[in-house]
């Protein structure tokens, strides 16, 4: 029987059946919202990928270069705003800029369901360019400490935002596209190293230097106006250049069917295809209500109501529900607690360790700091993709991978320590940084897939604030740390072992299965 003879809604609702029966769906926190959204998806995987996405993969990747290039600038600028202001306050601009990233993760993962996808895609970068570009009039440290804070703000939303819209409008046989624009936050490494080499090398203070003016360290506001101007271009680059359609997951969930299907036809139309989805296929989903309720929960605050359900008690206690999930799911959140503390905690002063180290060798410039720095950021390329060709291999998977990624991170750390050269130095610093883009390659698709489909939101949201809350708490152990020494580094060496350790002792291995 065909689709004419059924009703084309009808045939839908027996689709989305098969592949969710109804006991799963009748599980879910809304049923309907749930259908409709496996029949867009569906919708999308039949147009392919094509001409909108690929130019979305584009603009996407902008968000990702600017979520990596910012805190990156934080930890270039620190050494000469520390010697143009006050030494003593120097950790507090790395605390502002964590407090930052954590408001802009909570608000703009639950704005972008009140606003739109659209407009937080849009106002995240142009917050970070506005904020950017006026950090570099700074009067004084408690100036570009706010500033800094607010830049963080948009920054903080990008990945929430736009993993969100690229997820969205993606087929899902193309998710894998998702871990390839980690290459951006590799690239955004080597560009903000390659601006601030003249900019930093040759227009601030040195550490020689008996005092310091805003004249001779001009360095670091010519810096902030290249970044926030790169930020503002690509801005304009996705609003006025690209059209970015509204994603047609959050027009149906605010009860908007008919404008869900238009845009699903305008991307088919952009990709040179034409699409069978029809009004009639999602509405058809509204029989599967449950009894009592009303079809579809479909204004702004339901869509929130539904992201807050998803962290629900129930949904907490569900990753606890045995005692293998609770084992697995305190593992996994100390292992991204720990790794928030001791990635910034060391990262937000390898120039200010860099310059000091190099100064006892003879050669601690500026200018070779931050050649050093780009010769650093060109080796985390390749761990990008050296990190998913191993999670694959039988005998090593994801644990294997992650774990020994980690350690060895942490233990390259502790030998830049024992450096007696300025080239050894470069040699451990490499190898930390080669080693910590592999890390976070696997941790970003391993953790998800331990979580139940059903409880995964909430299992990302408590390993996501622990790494949050963590890095907030970087700058205030830095506060009480002794940078004339190794500290920052042993702490952090420390913390990424232990990481690395509890990875080893995780329950579940998840390559090659499918996630529950």
């Amino acid at each position: 029987m065909g689709r004419e003879d059924q009703g084309g809604g009808q045939v839908v609702v027996d689709d989305v059946l098969r592949e969710a029966p109804g006991a799963v769906l009748d599980g879910a926190v809304d049923p309907v919202y749930e259908a409709k959204a496996r029949v867009l998806n569906k919708a999308i995987q039949d147009i392919g990928m094509g001409r909108y996405q690929w130019q979305l993969f584009v603009v996407v990747g902008f968000g990702w270069a600017q979520d990596n290039l910012w805190p990156i600038a934080t930890s270039l600028i620190l050494p000469p705003i520390r010697l143009e202001f006050h030494p003593d306050r120097a950790p507090y601009l790395t605390l502002a800029q964590n407090i930052g990233l954590l408001v802009g993760a909570v608000f703009w993962g639950f704005g972008c369901d009140i606003f739109g996808r659209r407009w937080a895609f849009n106002a995240t970068i142009g917050i970070t360019a506005v904020f950017g570009l006026a950090a570099a009039g700074s009067p004084n440290f408690a100036a570009i400490g706010v500033f800094a804070c607010l830049w963080s703000i948009g920054v903080g939303g990008n990945l929430p935002v736009d993993s969100a819209i690229f997820l969205e409008f993606l087929p899902g046989s193309h998710q894998w596209l998702l871990t390839v624009l980690s290459i951006d936050w590799a690239l955004a490494q080597v560009f903000a190293t390659l601006v601030a080499w003249p900019l930093l090398g040759d227009l601030t203070c040195e550490e020689t230097d008996p005092v310091c003016t805003k004249a001779m360290n001009m360095g670091w506001r010519y810096f902030m106006i290249v970044l926030g101007g790169v930020a503002m271009a690509m801005f304009f680059g996705r609003f006025v250049f690209f059209t970015i359609y509204e994603s047609p997951k959050f027009l149906m969930g605010k009860g908007n069917d008919a404008e869900a299907v238009k845009v699903v036809h305008e991307v088919a139309r952009r990709n040179g295809k034409t699409s069978t989805l029809t009004l009639d296929d999602l509405q058809a989903c509204n029989s599967l209500a449950l009894p009592g309720t009303t079809p579809q929960r479909s204004h702004a605050a339901a869509a929130v109501k539904r992201n807050l359900e998803k962290i629900n008690t129930t949904h907490v206690k569900a990753l606890f529900a045995t005692p293998k999930l609770a084992y697995s799911t305190t593992l996994i959140t100390l292992v991204w607690a720990f790794i928030g503390l001791g990635f910034p905690l060391y990262n937000a002063f390898l120039p200010f360790i860099q310059a000091t180290r190099g100064a006892d060798f003879g050669d601690g410039s500026t200018y070779l700091t931050y050649r050093n720095s780009l010769i650093i950021a060109v080796l985390g390329i390749p761990g990008c993709l050296l990190g998913g060709y191993l999670v694959e291999q039988p005998r090593i998977g994801r644990k294997g991978t992650l774990a020994g990624a980690t350690v060895m991170t942490g233990v390259f750390l502790f030998c830049s320590t024992t450096a007696l050269s300025s080239g050894a130095l470069l040699g451990w610093n490499c190898a930390y940084n080669f080693m910590s883009n592999i890390m976070y390659a696997v941790l970003y698709s391993y953790t998800p897939e331990i979580f139940p489909t059903k409880d995964r939101g909430t299992g990302n949201a408590i390993t996501a604030s622990a790494n949050r809350v963590f890095g907030i708490m970087a700058p205030i152990v830095a506060m009480f740390a002794n940078l004339e020494t190794s500290a920052p580094v042993y702490v952090s060496g420390a913390l990424f072992i232990a990481s690395g350790l509890l990875v080893l002792v995780l329950p579940f291995e998840s390559r090659g299965k499918a996630s529950l």
